[in-house]
């Protein structure tokens, strides 16, 4: 597929190179080229466009921008060309302020997520939770002795998840379907949880498993 990467961080460009590694066509959206130079030097194959250009290249996007920059983003990115298509959005509601005790503080409230903002903003793209429970350096082939990890994903399109779910296990992952938007109001908060061990104890080498009985 042609997939359209909207960012130029680490986050990004992780999944730029994974992405590539299946035979994906990507191209990474930047305000600033420059970024992007050393990157491109490593996978000269990957393009690099503005917000707009790559939401139009791609056939499916990936929101992997900071939250707080999230809904720039998508503006930048244009509603037309956002229509109709699949959106992984990789963001989290992370707010500026410092960590309490090695705690996130989350712009959001229990009763919306970034996600529905998001959604709400755009209705005619179809979002999707997924990669924000999970640092940058496991979300491409994590290998870990308990076996693929769990990404937890929702969305109100069915279609949609189940795209997702497909370049998941491309990734590596196991996926479980948590429901509509309104379970990212769930989601988004595990990257509290999923950080904590790195701000206590310089521990960033896990991720989430779902077992069932």
């Amino acid at each position: 597929m042609r997939i359209g990467i909207l960012g130029s961080g680490g986050v990004a460009t992780t999944l730029a190179k994974g992405l590539l590694d299946q035979g994906h066509e990507i191209c990474l959206g930047t305000r600033s080229a420059a970024k992007l130079e050393s990157f491109q030097e490593t996978a000269p194959t990957v393009m690099v466009d503005s917000f707009a250009g790559c939401a139009a290249f791609g056939e499916v996007l990936v929101l992997a921008v900071k939250g707080t920059a999230a809904l720039a983003a998508l503006e930048a990115a244009g509603v037309a060309a956002l229509e109709g298509k699949v959106v992984l959005d990789a963001t989290n509601p992370i707010a500026e302020q410092a960590p309490d005790g090695g705690v996130l503080r989350l712009f959001t409230t229990e009763d919306q997520s970034l996600m529905e903002m998001l959604q709400a903003a755009f209705p005619g793209a179809r979002l999707v939770k997924a990669f924000s429970c999970v640092g940058q350096g496991y979300m491409v082939q994590p290998a870990l002795p308990g076996g693929p990890p769990t990404m937890f994903i929702c969305g109100n399109d069915d279609s949609a998840k189940q795209v997702t779910q497909g370049l998941l296990s491309q990734l590596g992952w196991d996926s479980e379907d948590m429901g509509d938007a309104r379970a990212a109001r769930a989601i988004e908060p595990l990257v509290k949880l999923w950080c904590l061990p790195g701000f206590l104890r310089g521990q960033w080498n896990h991720a989430f498993k779902l077992l069932k009985s």
